[in-house]
């Protein structure tokens, strides 16, 4: 099966084409499980993908398929393939599988849509594009699966494009993303001059004897693209505002596809991770723990619901990022795929309360939800256990095991990570008790009540998940690090060995436990039992993202706008003007010759005639001398 490994992402092709041929009534009516089946049918393969790599010695557990020569100019060879192997297929996992969860999920939650059939095309094509991006055997194919996954979220974001907000978010996360992008086709560009090649195995066979200089540079530029796509400082201002979205387009784009992107290119190249200078690794680590902590903060004093879980997967993505940096690859997809389950559930558990709630996303208005909505209460209450780090919930054993590894590189990095962990747990606390816990706070025009079963069984599923999925690589022993021992042929010996003996790493887990229970009962007291004013913690700056944000749109509005407007302005008067200004010569120059082709023979004859004339007298001149 892992020769077929195409299937995998032929799937919801085959799904987007149906559902953008296919628009009759009875079509539309039944897309949404068309759509569905797609994605299952992925997840199928996926699995049997697994199975086959799985049964395989770990060194047999890398298969490259070619489907067609896709880009053959000069030196450059490039084919149309797919690499299967630990990580590909890891990652194809969770996409399909989470993937499947959100889109029985949007089934109840899009019902009456009149758009209906285009958004599930829309999810279909954004699941291809995803899994293009994490199959690709090259730098090249996967800059293709990037880049339409940087078109589908343009697509789903601004989806209810009417309202000018949806249009404007959609628009600025295409446009952040394009900044990343240029790192990443910059980055295909140094690689194939370094190596003649854009193959990922290839590229991996060469990275031990570029010079650091250039291995370092790719490493950069290729951090520059994992910045945009998985939102971390400076790029990670789209992320909040892609909220605009429908919630289950906001639990894809932040669970388990597109921000998880630029963690898995980061993981896919550890070989040219390891072979750039020693600082490189440390920025990225530090560029990790920075956001994370500064989303964190701004996460505190934020009332949208959804603002809320937007600013704790940036604040995530910065743990992963802080693990690729220090060399824990396996640290960062563990946190990866426990994330992409607890994540996934808070934000379609969010969806859930807005569905009942009449489209209301602010948390002021809540209170006292429990009761009205149990499944919807306590599958979140999973979600929000498992990202404040309690044990036995899987966040506690993915998020410890990279807090280790930071205090093994740095103790400051572990104190960051440990910060934004409290952070973490009084956030997410401050949002379960506002929305589930309290007194009710709405008007008597609503009836808050559970959602239908369409919607509360992804809830229930991705709950399950949530709570056991830390078994994947618990520290207990060397052989139960399962992910691991499963991600080894993908990490070429580059995965960072923790020299923290058992005492440390058993005193690290008992404070990062302390921590969550310390974030836990501060958001008690402030927003359950009235000990404390909300308005100490709540505070504009943390409201408004330290105004970064607005920093940036008034610098674009104002000297950006008009330094690319002088930038536009030379090039049309002296680069567009070069290049008129030459044609306009040549113009000038023909309008007079034209004047010689008058098209009398008589003319052409006459001006024979002259030059013959002319060279005889040359050569009687010329004799005579």
């Amino acid at each position: 099966m892992a020769d077929s490994v195409w299937l995998i992402p032929a799937f919801p092709l085959a799904g987007f084409a149906v559902l953008i041929i296919d628009r009759r009534r009875r079509a539309r009516r039944w897309s949404g499980w068309l759509a569905s089946g797609a994605m299952a049918g992925a997840f199928a393969a996926s699995v049997a993908v697994f199975a086959d790599l799985l049964g395989r010695p770990a060194e047999d557990r890398r298969v490259t398929t070619s489907l067609f020569e896709w880009v053959p100019v000069g030196d450059l060879q490039v084919d149309a393939g797919f690499l299967a192997d630990p990580l590909s297929v890891t990652m194809a996992l969770f996409v399909t599988g989470v993937g499947l969860l959100i889109h029985l999920y949007s089934i109840g939650y899009m019902a009456g849509d009149e758009r209906f059939q285009t958004y599930f095309a829309y999810l279909n094509l954004f699941a291809f594009s995803m899994l293009v991006l994490v199959l690709g055997d090259n730098l090249l194919v996967t800059f293709a699966g990037w880049e339409g996954v940087g078109a589908c979220s343009y697509l789903l974001i601004s989806f209810w494009f009417g309202d000018e907000a949806n249009a404007v978010a959609g628009k600025k996360a295409f446009v952040t993303n394009r900044v990343g992008d240029w790192g990443f086709m910059v980055a295909i560009f140094v690689a194939f001059a370094a190596t003649g090649s854009v193959a990922y195995l290839d590229l991996f066979e060469a990275a031990g004897d570029l010079p650091a200089v250039t291995a370092t540079a790719v490493a950069l530029l290729l951090f520059v693209a994992a910045a945009g796509k998985s939102a971390q400082f400076p790029l990670q201002l789209w992320l909040p505002d892609a909220m605009a979205g429908p919630t289950p387009v906001s639990a894809l784009i932040h669970a388990a596809t597109m921000v998880t992107a630029g963690v898995y290119l980061l993981v896919r190249v550890n070989p040219v991770l390891d072979a750039a200078a020693d600082w490189a690794p440390g920025l990225i680590a530090w560029v990790g723990a920075a956001t994370a902590l500064l989303a964190a903060l701004a996460a505190v004093a934020q009332n949208d619901i959804k603002k809320v879980l937007a600013y704790s997967t940036i604040s995530q993505l910065g743990y992963m990022v802080l693990a690729a940096g220090t060399g824990a690859y396996v640290a960062a997809v563990f946190h990866m795929v426990t994330h992409a389950f607890f994540k996934a559930l808070l934000f379609l558990g969010a969806g859930s309360v807005i569905h009942a709630m009449g489209g209301d996303q602010d948390m002021r208005g809540y209170g006292g939800l429990a009761k009205l909505m149990p499944v919807t209460a306590s599958t979140f209450a999973v979600g929000w256990l498992a990202i404040a780090g309690v044990p036995p919930f899987s966040g506690f054993w993915s998020k410890d095991e990279i807090l280790a590894y930071a205090f093994d590189r740095h103790p400051a990095l572990w104190a960051v990570g440990f910060a934004t962990a409290v952070i973490t747990a009084f956030y997410m606390s401050r949002l379960v008790f506002m929305t589930f816990f309290g007194s009710s706070r709405w008007g008597s025009d609503r009836h808050p009540h559970e959602s239908p079963p369409v919607m509360t069984a992804p809830l229930v599923v991705l709950a399950g998940a949530a709570l056991v999925s830390g078994g994947l690589n618990l520290p207990f022993a060397g052989s139960l690090h399962f992910l691991g021992h499963w991600l080894e042929p993908s990490l070429f010996g580059h995965e960072a060995h923790l020299g923290l003996g058992a005492g440390a790493q058993w005193l690290l887990g008992l404070i990062a436990v302390a921590g969550a229970v310390a974030g836990i009962g501060a958001a008690s007291a402030f927003y359950r039992n009235g000990r404390a004013d909300p308005a100490l913690v709540e505070r504009p700056v943390l409201a408004r993202a330290f105004g970064y944000d607005s920093a940036v749109a008034r610098f674009a509005g104002g000297p950006g706008r008009r330094g690319f407007e002088g930038v536009a302005a030379f090039d049309s008067a002296v680069v567009d003007g070069a290049v008129d200004g030459a044609g306009r010569l040549v113009q000038a120059g023909g309008e007079r010759l034209r004047r010689f082709q008058s098209g009398f023979v008589r003319s052409y004859a006459a001006i024979v005639g002259v030059g013959a004339v002319a060279l005889l007298f040359w050569f009687l001149t010329r004799s005579s001398l």
